[in-house]
């Protein structure tokens, strides 16, 4: 309402592709009391970053260009990279971060364009980064051509440690940035940004004119008085608790009815768990059983690029109170103990 009755004009017209000025000042003022020091003209308001993710695509990939990422990797980025026919090299994910090893052989087969990577709280996993293998990474490929995309839906959800470094800070210019707003105000507005020196935005705002002219201009004035009328960290700060609780209780209740033989993460944020099964259980097949108990996750096999993962899965604890948890995860673990040969 105040939007539409102080500038309801201008906000129903046409803008520019680069996205609102005063929102994406916003964002780099953000960026700033993180330490990261970047201009409102090296932000692009996009369709969430999934919109970021395909504009990258159209930018940097053709067919046959190598494209690394971790093992698992985020499902939508897999699907969103393949459409331009990239070739996928997969580094497994150990405890805090890629396997360096094996990143190294990587690199050391053939030039990758993007290196895409979810180093807080990473979806499917959990798992995030250490400060120390952030910069091994970065130290890695600063001897290559390789650009990393550092995509951080998750990064305000921590509630527990403490927040690490940002790639920008070990890769300068080399290190794109995504973010959301989906995860600390609203999935449903579809608004996210991509943070990339200027050269490379220049690219960027070509291919996103393309693609939709702009993101939705009402939305992203509504989106900048809501933050000009809020507190956005004390709503974040909100979240953190409320997400702490659930991911507290769902691994307690894990702990006391899966079977000793399923392995999970225990994330310091962000909103999801990772399962392994024993290596002769299907979580397809688990799903099946699992549908018949009216609980449902997400089987782990699509988030990998090159096969695999046949006994994992995805939980999530960020949508469901005590008793939901409580209910779902003892369903769950029901139907693990019955698939068990």
């Amino acid at each position: 309402e105040k939007v539409l009755s102080q500038c309801g004009e201008s906000s129903l017209q046409y803008s520019t592709t680069e996205g609102y000025l005063p929102l994406r000042e916003m964002i780099a003022e953000r960026y700033a009391r993180k330490g990261i020091k970047v201009g409102a003209s090296e932000i692009l308001i996009t369709n969430g970053s999934q919109q970021a993710i395909d504009l990258l695509g159209k930018v940097f990939l053709n067919k046959g260009d190598g494209v690394i990422l971790e093992r698992p990797s985020y499902l939508a980025a897999i699907q969103s990279f393949g459409l331009f026919e990239p070739r996928f090299r997969s580094i497994p994910l150990q405890e805090d971060g890629v396997d360096l090893q094996v990143l190294e052989k990587t690199l050391s087969e053939g030039e990758s364009k993007l290196f895409y990577s979810v180093p807080n709280f990473q979806n499917p996993t959990g798992i995030s980064y250490s400060q120390d293998r952030l910069r091994a990474v970065a130290e890695k490929l600063n001897d290559s051509n390789t650009v990393f995309i550092e995509d951080n839906p998750y990064g305000d959800l921590r509630f527990m440690g403490e927040d690490g470094p940002s790639m920008r800070g070990y890769m300068g210019e080399s290190a794109v940035l995504l973010g959301s707003f989906s995860k600390i105000v609203a999935p449903g507005i579809r608004l996210g940004w991509i943070c990339a020196c200027e050269e490379m935005m220049e690219k960027l705002v070509i291919a996103k004119q393309a693609s939709d002219l702009h993101s939705n201009y009402l939305c992203q004035r509504i989106l900048h008085q809501y933050l000009m009328d809020n507190d956005i960290e004390q709503h974040i700060a909100k979240i953190r608790r409320a997400y702490k609780d659930q991911r507290d209780y769902m691994v307690q209740t894990m702990e006391e009815v899966f079977p000793e033989d399923v392995g999970f993460t225990r994330p310091e944020g962000g909103m999801f768990l990772w399962a392994t099964l024993p290596e002769s259980m299907s979580s397809i097949q688990l799903f099946d059983r699992a549908i018949k108990e009216k609980v449902a996750f997400v089987p782990g096999q699509a988030f990998y690029a090159d096969g695999g993962g046949s006994n994992t899965m995805r939980l999530n604890f960020s949508n469901s109170d005590k008793d939901r948890i409580f209910e779902g995860i003892t369903r769950l673990g029901k139907a693990i103990k019955e698939e068990a040969p």
